[in-house]
């Protein structure tokens, strides 16, 4: 296996990675700060991705796309969190799940009847079309590159609001201690609509940049959704360095595995039997990270930490 080729799929799993990060950088805070489980996550993304989908197509603009599907899934979090997530703050963790997976089948419908059942595509912008030359072989889409970047700044601005503002101040406390901040005069219902918001908001960009490499349809956000329960797992709930350690460690592992794990069998194996065997256990591979993190830490890589 050539080194171009390891060097190309580490950059396919950063950029999966950054990605998972967007989506599960929200759900932790979610998590962490409210203790609430969230099944409703997915759907935010996959309305991000709409949004973006349909004022992409009737503006012509790439641009005005993104900044729609922040805005629709930031408004759509907002609702849901005035709506129906308040309600549920003091209730169990199965009141929860029942009410959150409620509004998947209604999201999902909802949006449906909306846009239809035929998936919706979203076109790389010209500016960012073609590949970027590293030199010795090694060419990779700008575009790609354009996602990696956009999630590390979405990192770095992260980090530097949850430690050096005021709100990010309020959002740690409102997790060591909801009650005194309270009695401190902070807006404590405020806070958590501001968090839910800024979580659905990072959601809806996850889904529009995505939107450009798959197509845009009603369930997306799913199978991205249990990937990212198994980002906050591995990484922490609450912590956002855990987030996208996390991200990155699944990114890189489920990239990784589906490229070297076949040839390997193959060493031991006839192809036809080392194919389908590899492949299964790439599948596995990051819950079996999984397992093996929770074994050696089971609060997570960064349980506790923001």
């Amino acid at each position: 296996m050539s080194t171009v080729l390891i060097l190309e799929q580490a950059l396919n799993g950063l950029q999966f990675g950054v990605m998972l990060f967007m989506m599960s950088a929200g759900l932790t805070l979610v998590f962490g700060v409210m203790g609430l489980i969230n099944l409703a996550h997915g759907s935010l993304y996959m309305i991000g991705a709409f949004a973006a989908a349909v004022v992409a197509t009737w503006t012509g603009s790439f641009m005005l796309g993104l900044i729609a599907s922040l805005a629709a899934a930031a408004a759509m979090g907002a609702l849901i969190e005035l709506v129906v997530i308040r309600r549920l703050y003091d209730r169990d963790h199965l009141d929860q799940v029942l009410a959150t997976f409620a509004l998947i089948l209604i999201l999902s419908e909802g949006t449906r009847y909306t846009f239809g059942s035929l998936p919706l595509y979203l076109n790389t912008p010209g500016w960012l079309s073609g590949v970027f030359d590293f030199g010795g072989g090694l060419v990779y889409p700008k575009y790609r590159l354009a996602i990696i970047f956009v999630g590390l700044i979405i990192a770095a601005g992260l980090f530097l609001l949850i430690a050096k503002t005021r709100l990010g101040i309020r959002i740690r406390a409102g997790e060591s201690d909801r009650e005194m901040i309270a009695a401190l005069g902070v807006d404590i219902s405020k806070l958590y609509t501001i968090i839910f918001a800024l979580g659905a908001s990072l959601a809806g960009l996850a889904g529009a940049m995505v939107g450009v490499l798959e197509s845009v349809e009603v369930g997306m956000g799913e199978p991205v959704l249990i990937l990212a329960f198994v980002v906050i797992v591995i990484g922490g709930i609450g912590s956002i360095k855990g987030a996208l350690i996390g991200s990155l460690l699944v990114g890189m592992t489920d990239t990784m595995g589906r490229v070297l794990l076949p040839p390997l069998f193959s060493q031991f194996m006839p192809p036809v039997d080392a194919v389908p065997v590899a492949s299964a256990l790439a599948s596995m591979s990051i819950y079996i990270l999984m397992a093996i993190v929770l074994i050696v830490r089971p609060a997570g890589l960064f349980g506790g930490a923001k």
